[in-house]
C-alpha cells in the first residue's frame, strides 16, 4: 500500500541502475506480470486517495513499462466505476511484454483507449490527471505526442499524479529537461504554468515505485515531485544505496554537570572591516556567531579581519552580548573550532595558511573557499589537513563556489549535484555540504546524503552565514565532521519549514530561533 514519504526518516535512495538491478531481479523471482500489477494497484489506490471525487480520471500511458504501470490501474480503476480515460502511445506490436500484457487486461476489463485527452473543461480541481508516460526511462526531454499529453495536464486544473517519476525529471540527478519542441512550449508558456514544475504544488503528487530515486529530492526533483509518496511493491533492496534521504538528528543531551568548556569554543573569522574602520561585512560573521552562540556552543569569538590589534575600540554586538570580539592574531586556533571566510573578502586569504594550518577544527565558507578555489599553494594546504585525522574539516558551497573550487560552471555543478558533491570531498579530503534545494552532504568513501528540509524562505543573504555557525557549534561540541554536517543542515531546513506563514524570514531571526 503507498504511504506518505515521512521526510523525518533516514531512508535509502537507489538511482536507475540499481533500481533496474533490483527490478530485474524481483521479476526472475516472482510469476509473470507481479511486479506490473503490484505497481497498478498501487496507482490506483493513491488515485482514489488524492481525488476521491474525481469525475474524470484521465491516464497518459507511455509506450513502455511505466505506461504498463498505468494501464494496470486504469484496469482496476475500471473496475471499481471510475471508467478512467485512457491515452497510450505505445503499440501492441512493440511494447514490452509486461505492458503488452497490461493492454490486453485492460481491454478484456472495458477500458477505453482515446485517441486524445479530454478536454480541459472536463479537467477541474477535483478531476485527475496520471502522468505514466516514461518514469525513470527520461533519458532525452520529451517530445511528440507525450509532450502535447503533458502540456494539456499543464493547462489544466486537475490534480497530478505522476507514476515512479514525473516525465522529464531525471531519476539521478533531479534535473528536468522541458519539451524539445517550439510550439509545445509556446502553450506551456500561454497557460502561465511550464511542464511539470510551475504548476500549484498542493495539486502535485508523485508516486516512487520500488525504490526512492535520488533525483526526486535534490535540484529541480523537489518542485516537480510535489507531495512524494513510495510503494516498495514488496520487494527488499538487497544492495548498497546510492545515497540516503538525510533524517531528523537525535535530541542533544545536555549532561546536568555541564559548564561553559563542556560544548567547545567557537571562532568566527570573517567580517572585512574597512581601512577607516567601517564594518563593510561585519554582518556576516555576525550572523555565523550568532548562530553558533544559539547552537549551543560554550563561547563564540568573532575575529573581524584587518581590525587593528591595538587601535581598535572594543566591539559589542549590543543584540548579542554573549559574543566576544578578538583580533584574529590573539586566536588559540590549535584548541578552536574555527568558522572561517563569512565575509571575509580579499582579507581572508592572508589568514588563511595559519588557519589551515593550526585550526583543530573548520569550517570553511564563503569568501574562504573562493581563496581556496584562486591559489593552489591553499588547496594542497586544505589537502593536507585530511591526512591529519584530528583536525576535521567541513566546506559549505552554493554551486557557484563548488564550481570555482573544480575549476568548472555552476550548470555543470547543477548537472549533476551529486557527483559535483563526491568530486570537491574526494579531492579535499573534507565533508562537503553542497547548499542549494535538496543539500547534498558527502565525505570521503561515504554514500552521500540528500537533504529534504528547507524551502524557498532561505533564499535570502545570510543564511549561508548561520549554517556555517551552525555547522561549527555541532563540531564544537564533539561531533564528528559528517554527522555535524548533516545534523545541522537538517536542523536549519526544519527551521524554516516550521517558519509560520506570511512572516518573512531573516537571517538573524532564524539563527535565533536554532536551539542547541
Amino acid at each position: 500500500m503507498p504511504y506518505r514519504l515521512d521526510l523525518n526518516c533516514t531512508q535509502p535512495l537507489f538511482d536507475v541502475a540499481a533500481t533496474r538491478r533490483l527490478e530485474q531481479a524481483a521479476m526472475a523471482a516472482l510469476p509473470a506480470n507481479t511486479l506490473m500489477q503490484r505497481a497498478g494497484l498501487a496507482v490506483a489506490r493513491l488515485a482514489l486517495a488524492v481525488a476521491p471525487h474525481a469525475r474524470t480520471v484521465w491516464i497518459a500511458c507511455g509506450p513502455g513499462n511505466n505506461g504498463g504501470d498505468g494501464l494496470e490501474a486504469a484496469l482496476h480503476l475500471q473496475r471499481w466505476g471510475k471508467a478512467p480515460w485512457v491515452t497510450w502511445a505505445g503499440d501492441p506490436e512493440r511494447a514490452p511484454a509486461d505492458a503488452r500484457a497490461a493492454w490486453a487486461r485492460a481491454q478484456a476489463a472495458g477500458v477505453r483507449l482515446a485517441d486524445a485527452p479530454p478536454p480541459l473543461s472536463a479537467l477541474g480541481p477535483q478531476d485527475l490527471c496520471v502522468d505514466a508516460l516514461l518514469g525513470i526511462g527520461a533519458a532525452r526531454p520529451v517530445s511528440g505526442r507525450m509532450a502535447e499529453w503533458l502540456a494539456h495536464m499543464a493547462a489544466s486544473a486537475a490534480t497530478r499524479l505522476a507514476v515512479d517519476v514525473p516525465s522529464g525529471l531525471n531519476a539521478d540527478t533531479g534535473i528536468f529537461s522541458a519539451p524539445d519542441t517550439p510550439e509545445i512550449v509556446a502553450v506551456c508558456a500561454s497557460s502561465t504554468r511550464a511542464i511539470g514544475i510551475f504548476d500549484s504544488y498542493s495539486r502535485r503528487h508523485t508516486l516512487s515505485l520500488l525504490t526512492l530515486k535520488p533525483g526526486l529530492f535534490t535540484a529541480d526533483g523537489r518542485d516537480a515531485c510535489g507531495h512524494l509518496w513510495h510503494d516498495d511493491l514488496g520487494v527488499a533492496a538487497d544492495e548498497a544505496p546510492t545515497a540516503w534521504l538525510n533524517g531528523a538528528p537525535a535530541a542533544a543531551v545536555r549532561p546536568h554537570a555541564s559548564h561553559k568548556g563542556t560544548f567547545g569554543d567557537v571562532a568566527v573569522i570573517g567580517g572585512e572591516v574597512d581601512a577607516a574602520g567601517g564594518m563593510a561585512m561585519a554582518g556576516a560573521a555576525l550572523l555565523a556567531g550568532r548562530a553558533a552562540l544559539h547552537a549551543g556552543a560554550g563561547r563564540v569569538y568573532d575575529s573581524l579581519l584587518n581590525q587593528s590589534p591595538h587601535g581598535a575600540a572594543p566591539l559589542l554586538d549590543v543584540t548579542q552580548p554573549e559574543l566576544m570580539f578578538r583580533c584574529v592574531e590573539l586566536l588559540d586556533l590549535p584548541h578552536l573550532t574555527v568558522v572561517c571566510g563569512c565575509g571575509g573578502g580579499d582579507a581572508v586569504a592572508g589568514v588563511l595558511p595559519a588557519v589551515l594550518a593550526q585550526a583543530a577544527r573548520l569550517v570553511l565558507d564563503a569568501d574562504g573557499l573562493n581563496a581556496v578555489a584562486a591559489d593552489a599553494a591553499l588547496q594542497r594546504a586544505l589537502r593536507e589537513r585530511a591526512a591529519h585525522a584530528h583536525q576535521p574539516t567541513v566546506l559549505t558551497p552554493h554551486p557557484l563556489e563548488a564550481a570555482r573550487l573544480l575549476a568548472t560552471t555552476t550548470a555543470d555543478v547543477q548537472r549533476d549535484r551529486l557527483a559535483a558533491v563526491q568530486a570537491l570531498a574526494k579531492r579535499f579530503g573534507a565533508v562537503v555540504v553542497l547548499k542549494g534545494s535538496g543539500s547534498v552532504i558527502a565525505a570521503p568513501g561515504t554514500a552521500p546524503r540528500i537533504n529534504p528540509t528547507g524551502n524557498a524562505r532561505l533564499a535570502t543573504g545570510g543564511t549561508g552565514d548561520v549554517l556555517a555557525g551552525l555547522v561549527g557549534a555541532r563540531l564544537a561540541a564533539g561531533a564528528d565532521a559528517f554527522g555535524a554536517a548533516c545534523a545541522a543542515v537538517y536542523q536549519h531546513g526544519a527551521v524554516a519549514d516550521a517558519w509560520p506563514v506570511g512572516q518573512t524570514l531573516t537571517a538573524s531571526a532564524l539563527a535565533q530561533a536554532l536551539k542547541a
